[in-house]
């Protein structure tokens, strides 16, 4: 009984799959080769605004809407754009009411939320919900990496290659090859061909490492491989301070785990990507 049980779901999700092939896709502006919106979807609407490159994946529940709500002319032109070769985690929401483009290749861990408009406090008489909302474009590079729970909020900008730590809410406009960590999101890590991945404001010494800008050291301090200091703390990679408490390495707390589309999906073949 569960043998069957299980079958019936796994035709359920894959006949309830939005692709360019079924019903459900022929209502968006553009859905490309391959691409596919898992079985459940969450809230989609606004549909002739969106567009989604192709074979690029959407896992279950995730919402792509458009407008405030269904049945709203929003123009002649797409408002919600989605490259090709992207995945997007299962529970995101991606909202929005003004332009938001997503750039090729972009991956995203579960629960992500992306919108181009907010909620205002101008007016400090009227409650915050009844106060007009205020957008400004998003537009995330192509080849990036949104870690679990991000936050994106409007007017964000990312360049090229850039991660985005789990949790972390961002705004604002930040490089190529940027890492951007924290609430609210900062730079964390940025990279140059010759310093490599490196922290901002490290300065290139002889040897290759790079050393914090400002940081001065006395005399006799020794350094092999991990810095020794004074009091026993050393700092080789992850830095440890006095108590045994260790500091991680930033990248740590970007997540690594699967983005949630094969995890729900184990039977969607990836290797045409």
């Amino acid at each position: 009984m569960g043998t069957l049980i299980h079958r019936a779901y796994a035709a359920i999700r894959d006949a309830g799959a939005i692709t360019p092939a079924s019903p459900g896709g022929h209502a968006f502006r553009g859905l490309g080769e391959g691409a596919k919106i898992a079985f459940p979807p969450g809230a989609i609407f606004g549909e002739r605004w969106i567009e989604i490159g192709a074979h690029t994946l959407v896992g279950e529940r995730v919402s792509l809407s458009c407008g405030m709500m269904p049945g709203v002319d929003l123009g002649p032109g797409s408002i919600l754009r989605i490259g090709g070769g992207c995945s997007i985690g299962r529970g995101s929401h991606i909202v929005a009411h003004h332009s938001i483009d997503i750039g090729d290749d972009v991956f995203t861990g579960p629960y992500v939320y992306i919108t181009d408009q907010n909620h205002v406090y101008d007016d400090p008489d009227v409650p915050i919900g009844r106060q007009w909302p205020r957008n400004a474009a998003v537009a995330i590079g192509a080849g990036s990496w949104l870690g679990a729970g991000a936050i994106i909020l409007p007017g964000t900008r990312l360049g090229r290659h850039c991660v985005v730590a789990g949790g972390a809410v961002v705004r604002g406009e930040f490089p190529d090859h940027s890492v951007v960590a924290g609430v609210p999101a900062r730079l964390v890590r940025t990279y140059d061909p010759e310093l490599g991945w490196h922290a901002p404001g490290d300065r290139p010494e002889r040897g290759g490492r790079s050393e914090p800008a400002g940081r001065s050291e006395p005399a006799g301090r020794s350094e092999p491989g991990g810095r020794s200091e004074p009091g026993g703390r050393s700092e080789p990679g992850g830095r440890s301070e006095p108590g045994g408490r260790s500091e991680p390495d930033v990248m740590d707390a970007v997540a690594t785990g699967t983005d949630g589309v094969e995890a729900d999906h184990p039977g969607l073949d990836r290797t045409s990507f």
